[in-house]
């Protein structure tokens, strides 16, 4: 069974726990390296920060009880956008159905804030990732997200929200 637990900042503990596993097993998805959030990068206040971005919704996911994802939605660089990022889901749960589902919390929080576009950066090669997104209605916009450590860039991938009235 899968739960979704909205974050709060004093729930850092747990998304540290899983923001380190996910760096650590999944270097190549993610701008950030495992390097960056440990040392003196990982600090409580750090933590909380990221949990505290003005706007976000922050999600962990809990397969038969046990942390097994997360993801986030934050705003993006213009009105009417938001990003999905930072979203992870642990080896044991995969095929579960848990990316669907933080993908598909993210999109409502989207549509819930009157968002017109949800955009996110994939980086190239992650073809599980990509399929997540295209089946949730995300195409490649053909731009180019930010450098990687490897050098390399992310691709830009997005799904344009219908506005319902009201």
């Amino acid at each position: 069974m899968i739960e979704l637990v909205v974050l709060t900042p004093d729930d850092w503990g747990s998304w540290r726990e899983l923001r380190l596993a996910a760096l650590a097993e999944a270097p190549y998805a993610f701008g950030s390296t495992l390097a960056d959030w440990q040392g003196d990068g990982d600090r409580e206040e750090r933590w909380r920060s990221r949990l505290s971005i003005s706007g976000s919704h922050n999600l962990l996911a809990l397969w038969d009880g046990e942390p097994a994802g997360m993801v986030s939605g934050v705003p993006g660089p213009r009105d009417g956008v938001v990003e999905l990022i930072s979203l992870w889901v642990a080896e044991k749960a995969r095929g579960r159905g848990v990316g669907d589902r933080l993908v598909e919390a993210v999109v409502g929080w989207a549509e819930r804030e009157r968002a017109e576009v949800v955009e996110l950066a994939v980086t190239p090669g992650n073809a599980p990732a990509v399929a997540l997104y295209r089946r949730h209605g995300f195409a490649d916009t053909g731009q180019l997200g930010d450098v990687l450590p490897d050098g390399g860039r992310e691709n830009v991938m997005a799904r344009r929200l219908s506005l319902s009235p009201g």
